[in-house]
């Protein structure tokens, strides 16, 4: 018998796999080695230390997963259960999820299919998600009626914006009879903050572009969203911990890790990173699509704790696959946690990051 240390790890000897099998007992039993071992790490992670009383996360989404109807099957569910405490997501996500606020009807269809054919009979293609071009005009008609509004005439963040699209897009829910079928109204009644990181690319911003044109509102206030995110992990720092779910990659992932090199490099004030890091990827950092932020890397930017490294998991695999099965795992190993309405104490939190920092300044450092 080898007394080598790296010949500790658990034995591979697993039970057999047997139908009726639920998804976290089959994660746990039979996802041992490769990607699946790192996306049962992943879900270990998540549930055992990253669901922690103390700890605050953060969830970045990418990838079209909205119109693929993950917003419906796994990211309402884990908002409700209190398992994400706030969002970055790419504003497409959020223009797609409206679609079915809206009641609008998505369909699975096929990639291989002529689109010039689509295109003649007015049907609009997601890879292999059809629905049909009025679906895009009719989204687009109820973002211009509510810019119409006097309360959209304002300057304000991204997520004080998707706010109150979520409050109409709960009373349109509510109208249509319907159980809430739209991440944006889920965040609305959660108090979950949803920003977006690069508000003008996406139909959304397309609509609030038009209506700019005409008389200058509204605007989105970029400064408020990257103070608002940083606020709410230097808050998360001070009482406890903070974590990071990433889907994907791309602006929303460097968005929320930027928190800390904001809060560190920037502001000047003392902090480490953030605690705990999960993504599940299917870009390379070799290539540049990985952002240059494995774990690893991020640590080097003052991103993630280096102390903390051992919990970080990066599981290389389609999102569409590693989602469902992390909402399962968790909603089966984890019990809810109560809702932390990160939205409902933006001043508060603003106003702790904004008294640290003048009194950092007041120090002449």
């Amino acid at each position: 018998m080898s007394s080598s240390k790296f010949l500790k790890g658990p034995r591979i000897l697993p039970e057999p796999v047997i139908g009726g099998m639920g998804a976290a007992d089959l994660i746990d039993q039979a996802f041992l080695s490769y990607n699946g071992g790192r996306l049962c790490e992943g879900c270990r992670l998540f549930t055992k230390k990253m669901l922690a009383s103390d700890c605050t996360v953060g969830m970045s989404l990418t990838g079209a997963l909205t119109p693929a109807g993950l917003g419906l099957s796994c990211l309402i569910p884990l908002v409700e259960a209190g398992f994400v405490d706030w969002i970055v997501s790419t504003g497409a996500n959020l223009y797609h999820d409206t679609h079915f606020g809206l009641g609008m009807e998505l369909r699975q269809g096929s990639a291989a299919v002529d689109d010039v054919a689509l295109r003649a009979e007015g049907v609009v293609r997601i890879y292999d998600i059809f629905f049909d071009y009025e679906v895009l005009l009719d989204t687009d008609r109820f973002y211009r009626e509510l810019l119409e509004l006097p309360e959209f005439g304002v300057m304000m963040s991204s997520a004080e914006f998707h706010h109150r699209v979520g409050r109409y897009l709960h009373e349109r829910e509510k109208a249509l009879g319907q159980e809430a079928r739209s991440l944006l109204s889920a965040a609305w009644a959660a108090g979950v903050p949803v920003y977006t990181s690069s508000p003008g690319d996406s139909s959304i911003g397309m609509n609030v572009a038009e209506r700019w044109l005409l008389d200058g509102r509204p605007l989105f206030d970029v400064s408020a969203d990257v103070s608002e995110t940083t606020s709410i992990v230097w808050d998360a720092k001070r009482a406890g911990r903070s974590a990071v779910l990433i889907l994907g990659g791309g602006s929303p992932k460097n968005f929320m890790l930027q928190t800390e090199p904001q809060i560190q490099e920037v502001l000047g004030l003392d902090e480490k990173g953030h605690d705990y890091f999960l993504q599940v990827t299917d870009a390379r950092p070799d290539t540049g699509g990985l952002s240059g932020a494995t774990p690893s890397e991020a640590v080097s930017w003052g991103k993630i704790d280096p102390g903390q490294l051992p919990d970080t998991v990066v599981c290389y695999t389609d999102a569409t696959i590693g989602l469902p099965l992390l909402t399962a795992y968790a909603l089966s190993r984890h019990e809810p946690r109560p809702l932390r309405r990160l939205y409902d104490r933006r001043e508060e939190l603003l106003t702790g990051l904004r008294e640290a920092y003048r009194a950092r300044r007041g120090q002449g450092a």
